[in-house]
């Protein structure tokens, strides 16, 4: 695992050293993603500069530093992420005669470009990646994601440069680019609390998507899918359902069995994230399996009732024969994160859960370099509770009329405990009453509505209309012909998290905090071969009498007994409400002060002072809205003062 990046200036001012000073300038922010050892390439004449950190997992030698050249000398690589099949592919290069100085997957992917091509390589490899490659020949630089977008890569074309890098915060050491705020992009975040792709909080800086290869050629950029959930999908409705439920379970046992397997191989110690709950344990559990020792298992746990998995996780951990690890955390640890966010994740993001995977991740570092995860059960087999939930009105809007449900919206908005008594039929969040509120006011927001997708998009609403004036892009979410070729309601809110909410929330959480820490987290479930054979199960293998993951939990039940593993689904949240009436307080007092924020001009300060009062009396719960708007405020005051 690393970081890398680089530029290609076709001005042909820069000398050499200019060219060095300048890439090394930019190299050296994602340190952190690459303690090891730091590389640079330049090639003068072309105007190109690759600067690279590494982590060192695989083959820890100087036969692993990057920048790579090829050993034809026509390719270099600067790369992030793991490759699990490249010991096959090596063979299959070695037989064509291309030599081989280490057991890096780094040589082998630079080796494979010289063979196939790089859209060639691209597509043979399974794992997570992405890759700049600098072609000395046809002078072309191409810049490459993995399927998922598991790994992150931005770029950026301003005159005659073109810029690149693991993190947005090399793009901010180049010398003369003054960053503007893409106000849209505000909206977009106060919305979702993260940015879709292609877009970022900086205008004309894109996020590569996911699955796509770019090529700068000439001065022109192309960009061409060489992987698309919506082509896997599609290539799946026709043997949608064919197998049984046995023949389903054995063949998902054993591709997960595989795809374990390969995440496991490491030079350096490993080990695995533990909740408790069914992704990980799965994941866990299959680790030991394939393991001859105890695996090493870690968790994080809250003193505050009804937030608490950890307890779960130990008793898992306890049934399989892990060396576990524990940490409970409290305000004063989440106080101490919080001013790293900004610089943590260079734009705005406001999934609070942000505070306790990091804290798990750096105590996990303290014992391995490389940490399985759990990510992508809830989107590849039905687990998330909002699918319920917008599944559930969607057929209550299709049987009550519209002035019914506007009316109960209204009532909801005055007195959101009231829709108890409206005959719903919904259970209660026992975690807190502070968080059923936050549901009932979900609910009071979804009421009106009575397209599927439109109740969807809804309950991915935190803030509307945060930012006057700004124009909010609107990608894929908002594409109502989706429902064409995907008419099953469930399977098309999985594909659009698949497009948007995992890449963009769940796995740029899981790497800039693992990364922050100089952790490598692999993600299983991820594996693209996982991915496709999801998609041919029918929506009863994934969804069973109401409970989401029924084939995953089949897998799973071969090695942990259900009364482990069957509660209510929680997720990996912290107590932001209590924290914010109570230890976190005055400091978000301070971002959220109503001069400020009518000084900056961005966000609607009337609406988010409202929100703020109305959550301090304790008569609304606008956590997530409030985490938003104060992340938004705590990235202004460290990125654009």
């Amino acid at each position: 695992m690393c970081g890398f990046t680089g530029f290609l200036d076709t001005s042909g001012v820069l000398s050499p050293n200019d060219l060095e000073t300048e890439v090394i300038a930019m190299r050296d922010t994602i340190v952190h993603r690459g303690p090891d050892a730091g590389g640079v390439w330049v090639d003068a004449e072309a105007g190109v500069a690759l600067g690279h950190r590494r982590l060192s997992i695989i083959d820890l030698s100087e036969a692993g530093h990057q920048p790579m050249v090829s050993s034809c000398g026509r390719f270099v690589i600067a790369y992030n992420g793991e490759a699990y099949n490249t010991d096959d592919l090596r063979n299959e290069l070695i037989a064509k005669g291309r030599p081989f100085r280490g057991h890096s997957d780094t040589e082998v992917i630079v080796e494979g470009c010289a063979v196939w091509g790089i859209r060639g390589t691209i597509e043979r490899l399974i794992g997570m990646f992405a890759v700049a490659v600098w072609d000395r020949q046809t002078r072309q630089l191409s810049l490459i994601r993995d399927r998922l977008g598991i790994k992150p890569l931005y770029w950026m074309q301003q005159g005659c440069r073109f810029a690149f890098g693991s993190e947005l915060k090399t793009l901010r050491a180049m010398s003369g680019w003054q960053p503007e705020l893409h106000r849209g992009a505000v909206a977009s975040f106060m919305r979702h609390t993260w940015i879709p792709a292609p877009h970022t909080i900086y205008q004309n800086v894109f996020k590569l998507e996911p699955g796509v290869l770019l090529t700068l050629a000439d001065g022109q950029v192309k960009q061409e899918a060489y992987w698309s959930a919506e082509h896997a999908v599609k290539a799946a409705q026709s043997v949608k359902g064919q197998m049984s439920d046995q023949e389903a379970e054995d063949a998902l046992h054993d591709l997960l069995t595989d795809a374990v397997r390969r995440r496991m191989v490491s030079d350096v110690p490993l080990g695995a994230f533990l909740s408790g709950g069914i992704d990980s344990s799965t994941v866990t559990a299959l680790m030991q399996a394939g393991s001859a020792q105890p695996v090493r298992t870690f968790s994080i746990g809250f003193h505050e009732e009804g937030y608490n998995e950890a307890v779960h996780a130990k008793a898992v951990a306890q049934h399989l024969g892990t060396e576990h690890t524990e940490l409970y955390v409290d305000p004063a640890q989440a106080l101490d994160v919080i001013p790293k966010l900004p610089d943590m994740f260079d734009e705005p993001f406001a999934d609070s859960s942000q505070i306790p995977t990091f804290l798990v991740s750096q105590m996990t570092r303290q014992h391995v370099t490389v940490a399985l995860s759990g990510d992508g059960g809830d989107e590849l087999f039905a687990g998330y509770n909002r699918y319920f939930w917008a599944n559930r009105f969607y057929q209550l809007s299709r049987k009550v009329p519209g002035v019914v449900r506007s009316l109960a919206a209204s009532t909801a908005a005055l007195t959101p405990e009231g829709l108890i008594g409206i005959g719903l039929k919904l259970k209660g969040d026992k975690r807190s009453p502070a968080l059923m509120k936050d549901r009932l006011l979900k609910i009071a927001r979804i009421l009106p509505h009575s397209n599927p997708d439109d109740i969807y998009r809804s309950l991915l609403t935190h803030w509307d209309g945060a930012v006057p004036g700004a124009d909010e892009p609107k990608g894929r979410l908002w594409d109502d012909t989706v429902a064409d070729w995907l008419p099953d309601f469930t399977e098309r809110m999985q594909l659009l998290d698949l497009w948007g909410y995992l890449p963009d929330d769940i796995l740029t959480k899981v790497d800039r905090t693992s990364m922050a820490t100089s952790l490598e987290a692999r993600v299983p479930l991820l594996d693209h071969r996982v991915v496709e054979f999801a998609w041919t199960l029918s929506p009863e293998q994934k969804i069973r009498n109401g409970v989401g993951k029924h084939m995953l939990r089949q897998v799973l039940y071969r090695y942990v007994p259900k009364n482990l593993i069957e509660r209510p689904k929680v997720g990996f949240s912290m107590p932001v409400a209590e924290w914010l009436r109570g230890p976190l307080r005055d400091w978000a007092e301070d971002l959220l002060d109503a001069n400020t924020l009518r000084a900056d001009g961005i966000l609607d300060v009337e609406q988010i002072r409202k929100a703020w009062d109305e959550h301090q009396s304790g008569r609304r719960n606008w956590q997530y809205h409030l985490w938003a708007a104060i992340m938004f405020q705590a990235w202004k005051a460290r990125w654009l003062p």
